[in-house]
Order: structure tokens, then C-alpha cells, then sequence
């Protein structure tokens, strides 16, 4: 039929719950992508975890000791995560820690011959946890440690990045300046008064490679195995796939609206001024 048709035909199934059939598996789409969203949102929350970590703090560091060493040093580590390619990383950790240390297990979700616990959520730490399995737990988290580094080293680079800026224009700002002169800690000024305007930029680039992160896990997901939305993807293409491809494709503009909608509620809760309008 034409492709017009086609796709009036794709919308008007998707909207009653049909995505179709996978050509390789001959199951339906949804079903594929039910086991495995929940395994993508995992790696990627653990990513996240790590680039505000360690992203947050190093911007801080480098705006308040503007060019000082620990701003050249804060700005070559963030260099680092935002200039090494993906797979060159995790191969690189792969490498040094599974193959030569071996002090973290290599790719897989879980040790050879471990049972994963009952389904809850589809995120296995989190199911280990609320019922209490510490060992799938531990097991999981060792796992988890190497993929949510290589994942999430370009965004703690650009949050880091992002948050020096804001927070040196910030505090160069008159209200940080009769802040100073009320005789206001130091501490006080940066966390009350700089810091929270600073934000607002930097919640913008959060939400934007928060939603990068569940969607662009393609490289990360192959190089450790890792039975999520972006190995199902490589599958997919591989194999020619198209509704899986197709639903692939809705997911990830799913999260991207959901991600911005929450980015905007943010916005409100930093600056009365949004919520005000």
C-alpha cells in the first residue's frame, strides 16, 4: 500500500497498544521492548548517578578557583570524559579492570549461572533490594560499575563544563556582590544566592543528556553485553528489523518529551519567577 497508508495504518494500531511484529523473533514489539526498557533505565540511572557526582563537584571546584590548578585540572578531567569516544573507553576498562586486575566483573548483567530475582520492576538491583537478596545485589552493582562509567563520562564532563560557567557568571552578578557586602559567609553566598540561579542552565543540559543517556546506550549496551533498548536496536538494524526499529524510534521520543515536561517543572521549582508566569 502507500506509504501515506502505511503509516495511518502504524498510528492507528500503536494507539491501541499494537507496535507490530518483530521480523527476526516473530513476537510482538511491545513485549520485546517491555523486557527490555527496564534494563536500559537501570544503566542509565547508575550513569547519571555517576556524572552528578563527580560532575557536580568539579564544576563547583573550578568556578571557585578560577584559573587556579585545581580549574586547569577540574577542566582536564571534564576534557577527558567529553573527548573520549565510547567504545575506546569501555574497551580501555575492560581491558584494565576485568582483563589485568580483575577487580571488576566483565560484560553480562549478572555472574554465569546466577538467577536473576522475581520481576517488579525489570531493574535487578532494585528487585534484589526490595527483597532482599544481597547477593544478586552486590553481584548486580559490581556489574553495573564499568558500563554507568564509560555511559556517563561524557555528561559529567558537559555537567561540569556547564555548571563552571554558570556559576562564574553568577557570582560576578550585583546581588552575589551585596551579598559579600552584608557580610554574608562565603559558603552562604555560593549555595544560597550564586548556586541556584546557576542551576537553571545546567538543569536544562542534565535533562538533555539524561534523555541521551536512555536513548544513546547503543555502543555502551554492546561492548558490555548489556540486554537493553540500545542492543536490541544494533539487532534490529543488523537484521532489518523495521517494527522493531520503528518502536525503538517511539521510545526514545517518549522519554525525550518526558524528560523536557519534568525539565520545565524544574525550572519552576529553582526560580519563583517561571512559576510565577
Amino acid at each position: 500500500k502507500p506509504l501515506p497508508l502505511q503509516y495511518f495504518y502504524y498510528v492507528g494500531n500503536l494507539l491501541q497498544g499494537d507496535w507490530g511484529e518483530s521480523i527476526a523473533s516473530r513476537t510482538p514489539v511491545a513485549q520485546e521492548l517491555r523486557n527490555r526498557v527496564p534494563a536500559t533505565i537501570e544503566l542509565s540511572l547508575y550513569a547519571l548517578a555517576f556524572a552528578i557526582t563527580f560532575g557536580v563537584p568539579l564544576g563547583i571546584i573550578a568556578a571557585l578557583n578560577h584559573d587556579r590548578w585545581p580549574d586547569h585540572l577540574a577542566r582536564f578531567i571534564t576534557l577527558i570524559g567529553t573527548s573520549i569516544p565510547v567504545f575506546w573507553l569501555g574497551l580501555l576498562l575492560l581491558y584494565v579492570f576485568f582483563y589485568q586486575l580483575k577487580w571488576l566483573p566483565g560484560p553480562g548483567r549478572l555472574d554465569v549461572g546466577m538467577r536473576p530475582p522475581p520481576t517488579i520492576t525489570g531493574m535487578v538491583t532494585v528487585d534484589a533490594l526490595v527483597q532482599g537478596d544481597w547477593k544478586v545485589f552486590w553481584a548486580a552493582l559490581r556489574r553495573l560499575i564499568l558500563p554507568a562509567i564509560v555511559l556517563g563520562s561524557f555528561s559529567m564532563g558537559i555537567l561540569a563544563r556547564m555548571l563552571r560557567s554558570s556559576l562564574l557568571a553568577s557570582l560576578g552578578d550585583d546581588y552575589v556582590r551585596t551579598a559579600r557586602a552584608k557580610g554574608l559567609a562565603e559558603q552562604s553566598v555560593v549555595t544560597s544566592h550564586a548556586m541556584r540561579n546557576a542551576l537553571i542552565p545546567t538543569v536544562t543540559v542534565l535533562g538533555l543528556t539524561t534523555a541521551g543517556l536512555l536513548a544513546g546506550a547503543v555502543l555502551t549496551e554492546t561492548i558490555f553485553s548489556w540486554p537493553g533498548v540500545g542492543s536490541f536496536a544494533v539487532t534490529a538494524a543488523l537484521r532489518r528489523d523495521y517494527p522493531a526499529l520503528l518502536g525503538v524510534t517511539f521510545v526514545v521520543a517518549v522519554i525525550y518529551v518526558m524528560v523536557n515536561l519534568l525539565v520545565d517543572v524544574a525550572y519552576g521549582l529553582l526560580d519563583p519567577r517561571i512559576r510565577s508566569t
